[in-house]
């Protein structure tokens, strides 16, 4: 077993200190000119995809909002590339009608078979996609704007050393006329965060290990193995840290993310899923269970990001009839 305690990781890291330096807030990348600017001089190009399933009431919304992006002299998005789960509520043909590339998932690399999910549809939608920079977002956000996007793209524009970008928000929970401002993303505070304290401790300092919302470079994109179903965006994380090491990560506050919330049972999917990947790329690392030190919690709040520290003791009494 390692005993974690903040020190540096492998690339020389430490954990505080990398969130630190590498969280961003969106509002530092306000300047879209700017950013065309920066984009424009390093020669690179943008690709956007965007996974769908049976989102019909928010896709048009969001390929909206997303034209500011994508056109004028100076694009940040050259490309948006839409692969729809074959949705039977019309997705693809609003998407089509916004003129973006729209694929079904099942259409690309065929001799794989049919898609065998979200992860799937996005390691699929790489052979379609041009761009240097490849960024992924969630289509069922309910108050999506361009920052989502950009937010991601940013570092990678203004950071050299920066090649994977993931977005950090808060999740509301809303159920009926009630709503707290927490307590979304519940497979994420209740499995994934956990398990990467045990397993990739040097990970715990992302505050949403699981979003969808994350951008890479197209090498490094191009590098990785892509599980097929809801351990996707886990195994990209860890994977991505394996490659290029922590310190050419970020993550960016995009403020608050809303979206459509899932049954208990659909959640229990989602997180056996991510249990099998977790454990999965931890066995495949030499099945290091980290000797657990404080509980590190990454967490968006209204003022920002914070990487909290909580002492959670595991203590084993023995059988009373060995006391003497």
């Amino acid at each position: 077993m390692r005993t974690f305690t903040g020190e540096p990781e492998a690339d020389g890291t430490n954990v505080r200190e990398w969130f630190e330096r590498r969280s961003f807030h969106h509002s530092e990348f306000d300047d879209i000119a700017h950013l065309a600017d920066q984009k424009n001089r390093a020669g690179v190009s943008v690709t956007l995809v965007l996974p769908t399933r049976n989102v019909a009431d928010t896709i048009g919304t969001v390929l909206s909002k997303l034209t500011v992006l994508t056109t004028g002299g100076t694009p940040i998005v050259d490309q948006v590339i839409v692969v729809d789960a074959d949705s039977p509520d019309g997705t693809a043909e609003i998407a089509r009608s916004y003129g973006v590339d729209v694929y079904s998932e099942n259409q690309l690399l065929p001799r794989y078979g049919t898609a065998l999910g979200k992860g799937d549809a996005m390691w699929r939608s790489l052979t379609a996609a041009s761009g240097d920079i490849i960024a992924f977002a969630d289509a069922d956000s309910k108050n999506f704007a361009t920052h989502f996007v950009v937010g991601t793209i940013a570092p990678l524009l203004l950071e050299p050393d920066v090649h994977f970008v993931k977005a950090a928000y808060r999740r509301p929970f809303s159920e009926g006329a009630q709503s707290r401002p927490q307590g979304g993303g519940r497979v994420t505070e209740l499995t994934a965060k956990p398990l990467f304290n045990l397993f990739f401790p040097e990970l715990a300092g992302f505050v949403q290990p699981l979003a969808g919302e994350f951008a890479g470079t197209r090498e490094l994109l191009f590098s990785v193995p892509f599980f097929t179903g809801y351990g996707v965006e886990a195994g990209i994380l860890i994977d991505a840290a394996e490659q290029v090491g922590l310190k050419a990560m970020a993550q960016v506050d995009l403020g608050v993310r809303l979206n459509r919330h899932q049954s208990l049972t659909d959640l229990g999917r989602m997180s056996y899923a991510i249990l099998r990947t977790v454990l999965h790329r931890a066995d495949a690392a030499g099945g290091g269970l980290h000797h657990a030190g404080p509980y590190l919690h990454a967490v968006a709040q209204a003022d920002g990001l914070h990487l909290n520290e909580y002492l959670e003791e595991l203590v084993e009494r023995p059988p009373m009839r060995t006391l003497a």
